[in-house]
């Protein structure tokens, strides 16, 4: 975190409570991260137990039923969090998450697997739109995307933890000990309702201003920085904000790029192991690709935050997308590894901070009043293109189709170009 300036021209106390916030959000979408992309690195483990008789085309309906418990889960947050606050849906998630983890691991039967994953995807669904919102609403005006990217990089870290969890535990634990270590969070439950404050924009704009000005005199900070836009009292919470005039067209273009970035991350880090394998690459050298692509990720945000902060995040969301699109196609080509590796690593700097651009988009562009059930529904409606990419990508692989896969998902990236390329401003919020 150190190497994270958040106080962006804000007094010090708004750059510590900052980086706490931004702290606990980075933890809570590692976990997203982690169970997202450790369900693509085990599933050839899965595959391998004869026992467990799960077939590609199961575990791509699979991987589907737990992004529809996502999109169910993000639509919560939508509807929640300019509701009743940030913090008691982020504590809900999590343990409705760890629990449905420990009851994955002890699944004993395909479906009984498949709706523990189901639920498991509800409580990780309500955790990042969330979790954006509170990023946004805490960090300072200069730096709002790059704290954004900045937590996204978790999402990597966690898919790059996945896959060393697979290449190290799978192999000698089986795959059931990934799911009962996802189980863990549960115990971290109390800490993060210590350390995580309510949002103090909306507990102004829900009339609940002693509270605020208490929780703004307990760490320090000036109230007003946090302050909603004049009347944002009428508009909190309400869905029909996002189709008035000035931005009912945005919305719908925010929502059908997101579908097919997500569709592109989902099934991308879904049947990436298996569509290698495909291409003659050993179990290991598959799950490692998996590593890289998220090592790629983590670099891709890092680098994609400064620059949306500067020239803005539809800017830089048209390059990052199309240099997806072409790095994903040129993965149909088998290649050296070398070269494979060095196209994984840069696709994926490319890949993830794309998705996350539009989440950075959708927060800037929407009146601080509505942002969280902008966020909630941006991210349910993109939960559509997640649950269709899994699914589509195990009936592509289980009739024998593993390069075409790549092409689709490049096409879902050109898709959200197009979509992102007629963004125009918000004249409520630019003026």
């Amino acid at each position: 975190m150190s190497s994270l300036d958040l106080r962006g021209g804000a007094s010090p106390a708004v750059g510590r409570l900052a980086t706490r916030v931004i702290a606990v959000c980075w933890f809570l979408v590692l976990l997203d991260g982690l169970d997202l992309f450790v369900y693509g690195a085990v599933l050839p483990g899965v595959f391998d137990d004869k026992a467990f008789h799960l077939t590609k085309a199961a575990g791509g309906d699979i991987g589907s039923f737990t992004n529809l418990g996502m999109l169910l889960g993000a639509l919560t947050a939508g509807l929640l969090n300019d509701r009743i606050g940030r913090r008691l849906p982020l504590m809900g998630g999590v343990t409705i998450f760890a629990l449905a983890s420990a009851g994955a691991a002890a699944a004993h039967t395909v479906p009984i697997f498949g709706v523990a994953r189901f639920i498991s995807g509800y409580g990780l669904g309500v955790l990042l739109p969330t979790c954006l919102a509170l990023v946004q609403e805490f960090a300072p005006t200069a730096q709002k995307n790059l704290a954004v990217t900045f937590v996204m990089t978790a999402h990597q870290a966690g898919g790059a933890l996945a896959g060393g969890l697979a290449l190290s535990v799978v192999h000698h634990l089986g795959w059931r000990s990934v799911y009962w270590f996802g189980a863990l969070p549960l115990l971290a439950v109390p800490l993060i309702w210590a350390l995580l404050p309510e949002s103090m924009t909306f507990l102004i704009s829900s009339g609940r201003t002693a509270q605020a000005k208490a929780q703004a005199a307990k760490y320090g900070v000036p109230l007003e920085f946090y302050a909603p836009e004049a009347g944002g009292e009428k508009r909190r919470g309400d869905v029909r904000q996002l189709f008035t005039r000035p931005v009912w067209g945005t919305t719908l273009l925010f929502w059908v790029a997101s579908f097919f970035g997500l569709l592109l991350v989902y099934g991308m880090n879904t049947w990436l192991p298996t569509m290698m394998r495909g291409h003659g690459y050993n179990l290991g050298s598959a799950i490692s690709f998996l590593l890289v692509i998220n090592l790629g990720g983590i670099v891709g945000m890092l680098v994609a935050g400064p620059l949306a902060d500067r020239f803005g995040p539809r800017r830089v969301a048209l390059i990052w997308f199309s240099c997806t699109a072409i790095g994903v196609a040129l993965l149909a080509a088998h290649t050296s590894q070398f070269v494979t590796y060095v196209i994984v690593f840069v696709t994926g700097g490319f890949l993830f901070s794309a998705q996350t651009l539009i989440y950075a988009g959708t927060s800037t562009y929407y009146l601080p009043s509505v942002r969280a059930t902008a966020l909630g529904w941006v991210s349910s409606v993109g939960r559509w293109g997640s649950i269709f990419g899994p699914w589509f990508g195990g009936v592509l692989l289980s009739h024998g189709f593993d390069t075409a896969g790549f092409w689709v998902f490049a096409i879902a990236a050109v898709v959200a170009v197009v979509m992102i390329s007629f963004v125009r401003r918000n004249p409520e919020v630019d003026g």
